[in-house]
């Protein structure tokens, strides 16, 4: 039976052909990264600067590199500020980071609710509300409202409550390429892309991002999605008053309800209806209306 079947010693060692193949493969592949990890470490040391005695000057090479990630970080930031100029804006940090508190909480539903509208079907109604609620002097200023900055440095010294300063065009650099936190980092990038915005977007252009990418509650973001998830209509349809009570529950959107609102949202609702009045129902971009503010200053 061994002699038919062929059980000798010889055949029982032979590899198959396939595994051989494998086999130099693996050895080439190993071969390919360890000569290319060593190329490219060489080249890396080389790269290093020297002093004439040959000796390595990190400092120096350290400070090269912090200047090409900062022109990297100009470019796509300029880029990107430039692209939104024109095109809608797709999706925000903010957005994402909700999804994922969202999908981490049991007691949220993951939603993310956007709907992208140019400046004409955006409602007067609402551009309006939201200057009056947000920033007065938003058709005036360069993107900081200096004298509200003052003041809210005053106020946070001796009140527990804080205060904030920020204008639409702050906002908007925040919610349009930043992620929602407390920090001096996040607030210097915030007055990075302000100062880009405000370079590079007219006020109409900056008032179309706003609302368009604001969160109006949890995975509701824009105008016209809020109109279509609070009142099943679509933004250009909005009231005053609805108009009015979108832009109330904008300071924390996540706390303050739309519908069933507090006390406290239906005062803030009024109010910004009485400012409403007082600019004349009305907001003109190409003729700044501010009001106390004579139109030729």
């Amino acid at each position: 039976m061994s002699a038919e079947y062929g059980t000798s010693p010889a055949f029982i060692q032979q590899p198959a052909a396939g595994f051989t193949q494998i086999n130099y493969y693996i050895c080439d592949l190993n071969t390919l990264s360890v000569n290319f990890l060593k190329r490219s470490l060489r080249r890396w040391y080389w790269m290093i600067p020297r002093d004439a005695n040959g000796k390595m000057r990190w400092g120096l090479y350290l400070r090269r590199i912090m200047l090409g990630l900062a022109g990297l970080f100009f470019i796509i930031s300029f880029s990107l500020v430039v692209l939104y100029a024109i095109l809608p804006v797709p999706l925000t940090p903010l957005m994402v980071i909700r999804c994922i508190q969202q999908s981490n909480d049991p007691k949220r539903e993951v939603r993310l609710e956007k709907d992208w509208i140019s400046y004409s079907e955006l409602p007067m109604n609402l551009k309006l509300a939201v200057v009056c609620a947000e920033d007065q002097y938003y058709l005036r200023h360069t993107g900081f409202d200096y004298e509200s900055i003052e003041k809210a440095l005053e106020h946070n010294k001796t009140h527990r409550r804080k205060r904030g300063a920020s204008t639409i065009s702050q906002q908007t650099a925040k919610n349009a390429f930043l992620w929602p936190a407390r920090s001096w980092v996040r607030k210097g990038l915030e007055v990075y892309f302000t100062f880009l915005i405000e370079t590079v977007w007219s006020k109409k252009r900056i008032m179309t991002v706003y609302l368009n990418v604001i969160e109006f509650g949890d995975g509701i973001y824009g105008a016209e999605a809020a109109a279509r998830h609070y009142y099943k209509k679509s933004a250009k349809d909005l009231t005053r008053e609805q108009a009015a009570m979108l832009a109330a529950v904008l300071p924390n959107p996540l706390k303050y309800k739309v519908k069933n609102p507090s006390r406290y949202i239906l005062r803030r609702q009024q109010w910004i209806l009485d400012q409403m009045r007082m600019w004349g129902n009305k907001i003109d971009f190409d003729n700044p209306n501010t009001p106390g503010i004579p139109k030729n200053k």
